[in-house]
């Protein structure tokens, strides 16, 4: 249990470094999403420092006050939904520590969030985005095959700079991506993929250092970044004119979406994309009946 005179910011600090260890080590959590929690907890440990109290001293009152500071800095409904997220985690964990006997967060509620459809490309937006970008020739090659992966195999930015030259099969056509959790998957790479990865990987070989495993480097032949991934597809989308904000994301969601157009089963597309719930896989299923809407509203003389 807390003592009651471990009220200082110390205290805290080290309390929440614990549970961040726990969320990296024993669940596996992205880098991402402790990072996230990090920036939370960090505030909220500040705000019980100023008024003086621990984590173990907490009740309805503290909570309330501390998400009505965050209100005031209007703060979107989804960055407030992951700040009480990040606080029924932590107190989840110290009362599974045996750190407190209670937990205050169990009557928290968080924001209800709007329901939004994803960004899609159309299959002309997306193939001409994927056609490579870059100021060289080893750099168009690179970028060529970071967005036919992405968009011929759904996977997440994180699980592209994630892969190592021995999870790439070009033989087979696959290569074995780690998703949340660290949790594996084999991932389809398709043709037009394996041929840009082909013609990138013997470019690669002749500006890398043999020792390096990335598959995907920068210039200077390191591993490259989600956010320079983030950066790059940005900046291909922008070149070729199309709308919106277009990310990593969206040509994951595009995989998606693209495959159950044309007939792809929902419990397949789940295994391809490595979710855990088929229910977060069933909003593709919603995107593509809006879609089909629209062509009817459309095309349709009685629509």
């Amino acid at each position: 249990m807390l003592l009651a005179d471990e009220t200082g910011q110390r205290t805290a600090t080290l309390l929440v470094e614990g549970f961040l260890r726990h969320l990296h080590l024993g669940r596996n959590a992205s880098e991402h999403t402790v990072r996230s929690y990090r920036t939370d907890l960090t505030e909220f440990a500040a705000f019980l420092n100023e008024r003086g109290a621990g984590l173990d001293r907490v009740d309805q009152l503290t909570l309330r006050a501390f998400l009505a500071r965050l209100r005031e800095r209007n703060l979107s409904r989804r960055s407030l939904a992951r700040k009480v997220a990040s606080l029924r985690s932590l107190y989840r964990y110290l009362v599974e520590e045996g750190r407190l006997s209670r937990n205050p967060t169990l009557t928290l509620r968080s924001p209800r969030l709007p329901r939004r459809l994803p960004m899609v490309l159309d299959e002309t937006q997306a193939a001409s985005l994927v056609e490579g970008a870059g100021q060289t020739p080893w750099l168009q090659a690179r970028n060529h095959a970071m967005l036919e992966l992405l968009y011929g195999s759904g996977i997440r930015a994180s699980e592209l700079v994630g892969l190592n030259l021995s999870d790439v099969d070009l033989l087979s056509e696959v290569a074995l991506v780690r998703g949340k959790g660290k949790k594996e998957r084999l991932a389809p790479q398709g043709s037009y993929a394996c041929a840009a990865l082909s013609e990138y990987l013997r470019l690669r070989r002749e500006c890398t250092p043999a020792e390096e495993p990335a598959v995907f480097v920068n210039g200077d032949g390191a591993r490259l970044t989600a956010r320079t991934v983030h950066r790059i597809v940005q900046k291909a989308a922008r070149r070729r004119g199309l709308p919106g904000k277009v990310t990593p994301h969206t040509l994951r969601h595009s995989f998606a979406t693209h495959l159950l157009d044309h007939g792809a089963d929902l419990r397949s597309v789940q295994e391809l994309l490595g979710h855990k719930n088929l229910t977060t896989t069933q909003l593709y299923t919603h995107l593509t009946t809006e879609r089909l809407r629209r062509a009817y509203d459309h095309a349709h003389p009685r629509a």
